[in-house]
């Protein structure tokens, strides 16, 4: 018996013998491992009594009857989320020891440290039950082998799994209610920055040649059309788009960096080019998430499903009429049936524009693979036999339906040069 448990008032005696007999000699002699854990880098930094208090579980085990020598502290998984065992090399490795029949004990400052996830929880309970491990918070020692420690064991699991979704839906409605007034900071396209002054102001990036080259991009756009073509644009001529560079030392530093088509795209797409304040354009979707990206499965929303959208809030590069127009062009220009699709090289003069009769689908442009042969291009529709296995649904020669349409265009430029009210 050592000092402490003989300073340990009298009215505990009772409660400690009977967590004491729950521990046999066959316990002792396997290990006691003292599971340490932090949720994030920046609460192992700024809260350190808690970790000193995991640590110091290894008196507890030493007065359990365990050996110094015989007592192993994992502490693989300081600064990381108990909400999954996905990445946790610890917490795998507790469970690898305990289904090995090496552990006797597992110590944690409380059931939120050693899991925060249902399943998680309960596998390590199935295997300790198995394996014969006792379980020791503050509270006490657990045998999740009988069936009221198990209860007990099962329900703290579950308040800690609660506790967790709490404190998340506490921070997101919190944020949620910063952005609906337009008080949240998220990271900000090039050409803009946060207020200096921290007042939750966005204005113009200072640097005035980052200015010129967001308006050079969006009037590029508007004469291009594409973002292909955009981006060869600025390759060819060598221009680098102004970023801050976000975290890190050099934090809000103005670099130049080379576009890349994502870059663009964002650019292009965002609403804050209007002025227009933004938050939930792209929402998580759990059934899209992979498992080594937690933080994947975000996919575009509806207009309508965005959390927040103030208009004239920051100063604006163009109009909402003209963003419209480039969401427009940039949705066209995707090689779907439905719709134009952008142009691109070859003969084809109605690439995207000819729909099938039958089917309501536009039809494709198919280019003979010999030269030379009468009929260098045919608009085919292939709907039926992509997603059918049937036949093509009917086939056009290119050369005869362009110059039929050719003809009745310039008929009609004829006629509306003569009588201009022919317009309409």
């Amino acid at each position: 018996m050592t000092s402490a448990t003989r300073a340990r008032p009298a009215h505990e005696d009772a409660l400690w013998s009977g967590q004491s007999r729950k521990i046999a000699s066959w316990h002792i002699e396997r290990l006691a491992m003292v599971y340490v854990r932090q949720s994030t880098p920046q609460q192992v930094l700024l809260h350190p009594e808690s970790t000193r208090l995991q640590y110091g579980l290894v008196s507890r085990a030493e007065a359990y009857g365990w050996a110094s020598d015989r007592i192993v502290v994992i502490d693989d998984d300081l600064g990381k989320s108990g909400a999954t065992a996905v990445g946790r090399v610890g917490f795998e490795r507790l469970v690898t020891e305990v289904s090995l029949g090496h552990v006797g004990l597992i110590l944690g400052l409380e059931m939120s440290r050693l899991a925060r996830s249902h399943v998680d929880w309960h596998r390590l309970l199935e295997v300790c039950a198995l394996f014969g491990t006792l379980i020791a918070d503050l509270d006490g020692l657990y045998d999740p082998a009988q069936y009221n420690d198990r209860l007990l064991l099962g329900l703290k699991g579950t308040m800690s799994e609660a506790e967790l979704h709490l404190l998340k839906q506490r921070l997101y409605q919190g944020c949620l209610s910063k952005a609906r007034r337009g008080a949240l900071t998220f990271a900000l396209p090039s050409g803009y920055v946060w207020d200096a002054e921290g007042n939750g102001a966005i204005q113009f990036d200072p640097d005035e040649q980052v200015q010129a080259v967001v308006r050079r991009i969006f009037a590029q756009f508007e004469e291009l059309g594409t973002l292909g073509g955009l981006l060869r644009y600025l390759a060819r001529h060598d221009i680098r788009l102004g970023v801050r560079v976000r975290e890190g030392p050099g934090k809000g530093q103005l670099v130049w960096r080379r576009p890349n088509r994502a870059t663009l795209q964002n650019l292009v797409k965002h609403p804050l080019s209007t002025g227009a304040y933004v938050y939930g354009r792209r929402q998580m979707d759990r059934r899209r998430c992979r498992p080594e990206h937690p933080k994947s499965g975000r996919v575009v929303m509806a207009r309508s499903a965005w959390h927040s959208l103030l208009p004239d809030r920051c100063p604006a590069y163009l109009s909402w009429e003209q963003y419209e127009r480039n969401v427009a062009r940039l949705a066209a220009n995707q090689a779907r049936a439905s719709t134009l699709g952008a142009v691109r090289n070859g003969a084809a003069l109605l690439a995207g524009l000819v729909v099938c009769a039958r089917c309501g689908v536009r039809l494709g442009v198919h280019y003979q693979q010999s030269h030379g042969r009468p009929i260098p291009f045919t608009y085919d529709c292939a709907h039926r036999r992509n997603h059918d296995g049937e036949a093509l649904c009917q086939q056009v020669a290119g050369p005869s339906l362009d110059a039929f349409v050719t003809a009745h265009v310039l008929v009609a430029r004829e006629l509306v040069a003569r009588e201009p009210a022919a317009l309409e």
